[in-house]
């Protein structure tokens, strides 16, 4: 991998992290057009990378997450830890937050394994978040904000993020579906899907990260990590300023074709 090629796959992470369009299968999809191998390297790499979007959506959100943060500690002090709104969220993402963990933990062979053998997999996962995607817009009430959300609204949300845990389903399109179709409006569905995204990311990170500490060559590898990482943070912060003002305006339909269609074309290169 050269540099180059680190820097274009960090934009193509920052593009499509947080957009409903799966960066994974299209890390895949790019890395394939780049001639990468689908090797233990390339696959820290879209791991790590994914760090640089975790720091876009820090920076992004940093006064919704700190204020969740302080009003989560002080009312475990307080003894009132569901009073308060922001407290109250901090829980939900925690509950969002544990079916992927578990899954994550769990598949993580399988998941390895398919990102060896990625494009079918890839196609057949994009065309499964073009239907949820559809769905969502087409049946969601879109009438209630975040003050609404229960604790069995953030478990429906995070199960439908286990999905999200192999090569092609998008992270942000699963849960952004989920929260629509259990009525939250757009600009919620999303703000949550954001909020919710952090522990997942930044836990799979973390845990890659010392996996790579072990990787033979790491020394020669180290700039590429760094140029994909900082790319990937620049361009994830950019979209997901996109992404909320587009939310509050259009629907979802466009990435929901947009998915058809790759997903389709990838499904038609594996029997030509």
């Amino acid at each position: 991998m050269t540099l180059f090629q680190a820097f274009l796959l960090g934009i193509v992470q920052g593009l499509t992290e947080f957009i409903p369009v799966s960066s994974t299968a299209h890390l895949l999809i790019f890395s394939n057009l780049l001639g990468l191998p689908a090797d233990e390297k390339t696959f820290s790499f879209s791991v790590i990378i994914q760090l640089g979007t975790v720091v876009a959506m820090l920076a992004f959100f940093w006064k919704d997450i700190w204020q969740i943060t302080s009003a989560f500690f002080l009312g475990i002090k307080n003894k009132k830890p569901f009073e308060d709104l922001y407290s109250r969220l901090g829980w939900l993402v925690i509950v969002a937050s544990i079916p992927a963990l578990i899954a994550g933990y769990l598949l993580q062979d399988a998941v390895e394994a398919l990102f060896r053998q990625p494009m079918l997999e890839a196609s057949i996962r994009l065309l499964t978040a073009a239907v949820l995607l559809a769905l969502a817009e087409c049946f969601s009430k879109k009438d209630r904000e975040l003050d609404s959300m229960s604790w069995l609204d953030a478990l429906i949300i995070g199960l439908m993020e286990v999905i999200a845990v192999f090569p092609g389903a998008s992270r942000s399109g699963t849960t952004i579906a989920g929260g629509m179709l259990r009525g939250f409006d757009r600009p919620s569905a999303a703000r949550f899907s954001f909020l919710m995204s952090g522990p997942i990311l930044l836990a799979a990170g973390i845990y890659q990260s010392i996996q790579v500490f072990n990787m033979s060559g790491l020394t020669e590898f180290l700039p590429n990590l760094v140029v994909g990482f900082v790319t990937a943070a620049v361009v994830g912060w950019l979209s997901i300023k996109w992404l909320i003002g587009y939310l509050g305006r259009r629907s979802l339909y466009i990435f929901a074709v947009y998915c058809a269609l790759v997903g389709v074309l990838l499904l038609f290169t594996q029997f030509i």
